[in-house]
């Protein structure tokens, strides 16, 4: 497993060289930095510093390499809105996000286990078509919608929870059960499927045949192995909720990543971008390492290759 994971941490390293290089050109194709930065009253004058200043008169494999130079440092420009570092402000906002994202999966995973293996288990009867019922309108509805149908019930009506801001357990609720309730749907779906497919094979029924109880059955064999489907959606989602959260972060003012990225996006704030960019792209290649690990764990059938 040792040798398995130095050979993944090596290959972050081209993962990463091509993200810089994406993010180093889309910043470029997006417009002209010196005429974003700069007021419209400026003379060409101003322009010609600001330009040399950037290093935007070398050549574009020149700016390259110094940005990648740079970026190795930890290094992605100066903010021109904040006035400080991109790299700081994308650190300062990253744990807003993450306990968001982790509150969010937590309450998809406690809502989707019961209801996934209840449906599996009780498999085209009025329970299971409810279930599934849920899952398929809970999935179809946007988050953003939930979202503000939320505020409207249970801030604005009935005054019980926050409407925005991060401050204490209440105000994590509201944003946590929107991001959560579409996740919950998908892995309900995912973990009956999983189950139905398990429940079929041959070493369940042996168990049955032994005598072993439904709850055993069902438990210690059937759900371990069903996990595997949802480690996978799970470890996906966790990432994409972490740089994705944009409009429910932005609906209900939570200042995490997602939100620092829409307004430097509106602003043209490009240092930002490409701090954030990167953060999450590291973010979601270390992941998928953490994630086959645990797919070890789960079923010593997996090999390393």
């Amino acid at each position: 497993m040792g040798r398995y994971i130095v050979k993944s941490l090596l290959q972050v390293i081209p993962v990463l060289l091509i993200v810089s290089l994406i993010v180093f050109v889309l910043v470029r194709v997006t417009g002209d930095p010196v005429a974003l930065m700069l007021p419209e009253t400026a003379t060409a004058e101003d322009r010609a510093v600001l330009t040399q200043a950037l290093g935007l008169d070398q050549p574009l494999h020149v700016q390259y390499v110094k940005f990648l130079g740079d970026a190795l440092q930890g290094d992605f420009g100066q903010s021109f809105r904040y006035g400080e570092p991109a790299l700081r402000l994308v650190l300062e906002r990253l744990p807003a996000s993450f306990e968001l994202a982790a509150a969010a999966m937590v309450l998809a995973v406690i809502m989707a286990i019961p209801l996934g293996i209840i449906s599996a288990v009780k498999r085209n009867t009025y329970t299971d078509l409810l279930i599934s019922t849920l899952s398929v309108i809970g999935k179809a509805m946007p988050n953003f919608w939930v979202g503000i149908m939320l505020i409207l019930l249970l801030s604005v009506m009935w005054g019980v929870l926050p409407v925005s801001g991060r401050g204490g357990v209440s105000h994590l609720i509201l944003p946590a059960f929107t991001l959560g309730f579409g996740l919950a749907a998908q892995m309900t779906r995912l973990l009956r499927s999983s189950m139905l497919e398990i429940l079929n094979q041959d070493y369940i029924r042996m168990a049955r045949s032994k005598g072993l109880s439904s709850f055993v059955i069902i438990m210690r064999h059937a759900f371990r192995n069903g996990l595997v489907p949802l480690v996978t959606i799970i470890s996906l989602q966790f990432t994409s909720l972490i740089g994705g959260t944009l409009i429910t972060e932005t609906v209900f003012s939570w200042p995490g990543l997602g939100q620092l990225l829409v307004v430097a996006v509106n602003t043209h704030d490009m240092a930002i971008v490409q701090a954030a960019v990167f953060v999450i792209a590291l973010i979601v290649v270390l992941t998928n390492i953490l994630t086959d690990v645990i797919y070890r764990l789960l079923d010593p059938r997996i090999k390393f290759n």
